[in-house]
């Protein structure tokens, strides 16, 4: 819930006060002051290192800055407050002034230094609500820069520090949103949950929160903040997730939902306890999906993941008819959280591959390595043989293949094998991907190294310049690791590879792959190598073949060859013949 939403949720308040913390300034020295100051927000934003001020006052209106390191800050231009109201003669008083041309002017601002600019002529007669909301304007101007933590400099500075002590120090009188608000600003901002500002916030909200006076909005905040304060498992989470399940959903917003669902994926462990009221949230959700952005429909998908709700199918399903809308307005990450829901509930909808291909083949090269990795995954998991798909990447990893982890280029290769498809780059593309392995062989895990090259012998680009170092004992060693023998999986590739150097490769004078290491069939129960047969397919041959030949004992189904691979049906010889009616003949008591 953005930051922003507070301006329209304040009231016209207009009794305000003179804080403690403006007597502070105004009644010790300024050295004094600052050091009051620094010992209380030190612990929680910086080092405890004295260090000079970056910015000062020189007088009451704050119209001039010094600067030490010679970059003036000037106050805002004067063109944009000298409109409806003189906001720098310091006679001026806030009562007359409406509080939303306050948060409109307040909110035009784009640096921090602009808004302590414009609030520190007015300190004295700041009322805690505006100056609760220009401490979270600071902190979400610095989140947007891209900042984990507060600048130094805005730290040291005398009107930050007084908006600090003066939220501290009042905070029962702040309404609840501008509360919970200023709380989710500095828990943006990584602040220590143990500083003496954030402590007195937290209690302000425990007291109103025991005594039942949050509303929905403010619920769902402080349910966020506290799960990055204290942890999903800290009891008032608990307080605020009972007071919450009491609550009809119909009077919920869209976002509360989604940060309902955000709140609940935190507490995992506990899912078990909330599972009806995920059932009831579940079916509610379906109602509200149609007026959700990009972000809310990638974070209920990720958040489904999480609790596991593969019950939620029809939730998954409407999700996905409206995320096809938005796919090129989705970030990296969000188009990742979504790919990954899809593989992981099993859903596939021809319109969403056919609104990827749009998207992938137009932006592939700006695509992240895990967003491309996730990409083929899918294509992979669902069959999907998606040429302007697997083009583009195949190209993307030949100009950026620096950019990949081992992992994530096992992914990329995996659906190009699965689905027999050799790009028109092929050439280039199995150059690039055999340096790579060359120059980095030994930062490839085994299985992960095995895997690809399983995958390249399967569309028969065989890796003979690889199969001596894996049929080594030191690289099966490896393999196996800590466990007393190799896995089925694993033994099968191996096979296959051995397998395709001696009907492919006979040229191949290299390592051989020892007995013990093979399989007898690829046809294995969970880890098997072979495509399984749709069985309703197999049933309508096998009652064609019986008719067309005249009897069942003349063709055998799933015959195991010399090489290890399972025909579906082979014509039975005479032998077998006369072994099929022997049988028949004992069946039937002759």
């Amino acid at each position: 819930m953005a930051l922003i939403t507070l301006w329209r949720n304040l009231c016209h308040l207009y009794d305000f006060r003179i804080h403690r913390a403006l007597a502070a300034l105004k009644n010790h020295p300024v050295i004094h002051v600052h050091k009051v100051a620094e010992e209380r927000l030190c612990p929680w934003f910086c080092s405890p290192q004295a260090q000079p001020l970056g910015v000062r006052f020189h007088h009451g209106c704050c119209k001039n800055f010094h600067s030490e390191n010679r970059n003036d800050l000037h106050p805002a231009d004067e063109a944009v407050f000298s409109q409806a109201h003189d906001w720098d003669r310091p006679e001026q008083s806030l009562t007359s002034v409406d509080e939303q041309t306050f948060y409109r002017r307040l909110n035009s601002f784009t640096s921090s230094e602009e808004v302590l600019s414009f609030i520190s002529c007015k300190l004295q007669t700041l009322p805690d609500t505006l100056a609760a909301g220009a401490l979270q304007r600071i902190c979400e101007v610095e989140r947007k820069d891209g900042d984990e933590k507060l600048p130094k400099e805005i730290l040291k500075n005398r009107v930050f520090q007084a908006l600090c002590i003066q939220c501290e120090q009042e905070p029962s009188g702040l309404p609840d949103t501008v509360l919970v608000t200023t709380l989710q600003a500095l828990t943006l901002l990584h602040v220590d949950p143990h500083s003496s500002l954030v402590l007195s916030l937290v209690a302000e909200c425990q007291r109103r929160l025991k005594a039942g006076g949050l509303e929905v909005h403010s619920l769902c905040i402080l349910g966020e903040s506290l799960i990055k304060l204290q942890g999903p498992g800290c009891t008032t989470l608990e307080l605020v997730i009972c007071q919450l399940k009491r609550e009809k959903l119909e009077e919920f917003t869209p976002e509360g939902i989604v940060a309902l669902y955000r709140i609940l994926q935190a507490c995992t462990e506990k899912v078990g306890q909330h599972q009806a009221f995920l059932n009831k949230l579940n079916n509610f959700a379906l109602s509200v999906v149609y007026s959700l952005s990009p972000t809310s429909m990638s974070q209920i998908l990720s958040a489904l993941v999480v609790l596991d709700q593969t019950q939620a199918l029809p939730l998954v399903i409407k999700l996905g008819k409206y995320v096809v809308r938005h796919i090129p307005r989705f970030t990296n990450e969000e188009l990742r959280k979504v790919l990954e829901a899809f593989i992981y509930f099993g859903h596939n909808d021809r319109f969403f591959t056919k609104a990827l291909e749009q998207h992938v083949a137009s932006v592939c090269l700006t695509l992240d390595p895990e967003v491309v990795s996730k990409v083929t995954e899918y294509c992979s998991r669902k069959r999907i043989l998606s040429k302007p798909i697997l083009d583009a990447v195949a190209e993307t990893f030949v100009c950026q293949s620096e950019k990949f982890s081992p992992h994530q280029i096992s992914e990329l290769i995996e659906p190009f094998g699965k689905l027999n498809y050799l790009p028109p780059n092929a050439s280039a593309f199995f150059r690039k991907l055999e340096n790579t392995l060359l120059t980095h062989f030994n930062y490839f895990p085994p299985k992960t190294l095995l895997k690809i090259l399983h995958t390249c012998s399967l569309i028969e680009c065989h890796p003979v310049n690889f199969m001596a170092k894996i049929f080594s004992p030191y690289f099966l060693q490896k393999l196996q690791g800590e466990e007393s023998h190799l896995d089925r999986l694993s033994l099968a590739q191996l096979t296959q590879l051995f397998l395709s150097a001696v009907l492919e490769c006979p040229f191949y004078k290299g390592q051989k792959l020892l007995p013990k290491y093979r399989v007898r069939s690829f046809l294995t129960p969970c880890s098997s190598l072979e495509t399984p047969v749709d069985f309703q397919l197999y049933k309508f041959v096998k009652i064609g073949l019986v008719d067309l030949l005249g009897a069942r004992l003349y063709f055998a189904p799933k015959v195991l060859t010399p090489y290890c691979y399972t025909i579906d049906f082979s014509a039975a010889g005479p032998s077998q013949c006369g072994r099929n009616q022997n049988r028949r003949r004992r069946r039937a008591g002759v």
